[in-house]
């Protein structure tokens, strides 16, 4: 790049940030555009243009059926491209969704978002259009500027769709620094400088995911993997979390024949190993009472470790009550649970 984009690209970020003080009636970003195109128009500069970029539609769009063989083997191909960009426009468009509510007090139907997404991005296929969701940083943006409800969202496809069929010629004139200008102040304006801060503050799994998601999309240039390794984080820690908030407590009757567990948590596949330690088979019992209400059992794991624990029981003497179940847990162990079946403990023990 010549030397004359850096300082265009300057000054376009010298009217973002100064113009709001003369007057917010006219986005700074739109002057910003007007001005750098009338200063290398007039004096002819030899900058990078929008037309120098690729050639701009000159009609309106055209219902077209996709020019495609419609069998699996075209599925297969799209499929994985197009789950991981349904993915990360899903995430996207709750994100920013979210974020816009609380800038503008005004709650919006999370539900009737997607759905809405999904039906224009299944209609803007036939019309050669591309897949989009909401984005932060440009949502961010509209608000600061004025737009608080949908008819400025409209507005600006409508602005946009007639600035490119009908003034494309003028479009074309558009110097790139001017655009380059505004996304520097979009990326500025969408990062969370405090979250740089914050690293010393907030819990360490916390930044190890913000970090992770970051590194990923700079290194691989893909935000769907950024997402993914995001997600997977996020979830790997939340299981952690969760299998601490979990203790078993016991107390034996007065005649120390019988002894009562009372299990407290998540009984799931990473507190199941826990769940079976804290028991003690070698103790001399007549009867064991298993008080399950202040815990929840959530799968075939948790379901396995009680069958594990109440066989145990049973092998050396001891009659066994399991009592507290909620409704779910009922259901799951009712369903999966063994305990009670003939030959119960060799089917177990044989897995």
């Amino acid at each position: 790049m010549p030397w004359l984009t850096y300082v265009m690209v300057a000054a376009g970020l010298a009217i973002i940030y100064l113009f709001p003080y003369v007057t917010k009636a006219v986005p700074s970003p739109l002057i910003c555009i007007f001005a750098l195109t009338a200063v290398t128009m007039t004096f002819g500069f030899d900058v990078r243009t929008v037309g120098d970029m690729g050639e701009l539609p000159s009609t309106l769009p055209i219902f077209l059926l996709p020019d495609i063989p419609l069998n699996f083997e075209t599925l297969w191909i799209i499929f994985p491209v197009a789950a991981a960009v349904a993915a990360v426009g899903l995430l996207e468009s709750l994100m920013t969704a979210s974020i816009v509510d609380d800038l503008t007090d005004q709650p919006s139907n999370k539900n009737q978002e997607c759905i809405g997404q999904g039906l224009a991005n299944t209609a803007t296929g036939f019309i050669g259009g591309m897949a989009g969701c909401a984005m932060i940083g440009q949502s961010m943006i509209n608000v600061k500027s004025g737009g608080r409800g949908r008819l400025s969202t409209f507005t600006a496809g409508a602005v946009l769709l007639f600035l490119i069929v009908v003034l494309g010629d003028w479009v074309k004139q558009i110097p790139m620094a001017a655009l380059v200008a505004i996304m520097i102040m979009v990326s500025i304006g969408t990062f969370s400088w405090s979250s740089i801060k914050s690293l010393r503050t907030h819990p360490r799994s916390s930044s190890v995911v913000m970090l992770a998601t970051v590194a990923s999309v700079v290194f691989t240039h893909n935000l769907a993997i950024g997402v993914l390794v995001g997600v997977l984080l996020s979830g790997i820690f939340f299981t952690w979390k969760i299998a601490q908030i979990f203790r078993i407590t016991s107390t034996i009757s007065d005649d120390g024949k019988a002894r009562t567990y009372v299990v407290e948590g998540q009984v799931f596949f990473a507190s199941a190993g826990a769940f079976n330690d804290a028991f003690d088979f070698r103790e001399a019992l007549e009867r064991v009472v298993i008080d399950v209400s202040q815990a929840h059992i959530w799968d075939i794991s948790s379901v396995a470790a009680l069958d594990m624990v109440v066989l145990k029981f049973r092998r050396e003497g001891a009659e066994v009550e399991i009592i507290g179940l909620n409704e779910a847990s009922e259901t799951i162990v009712d369903k999966l649970a063994i305990h009670d079946r003939p030959g119960a403990l060799q089917q177990l023990m044989g897995h």
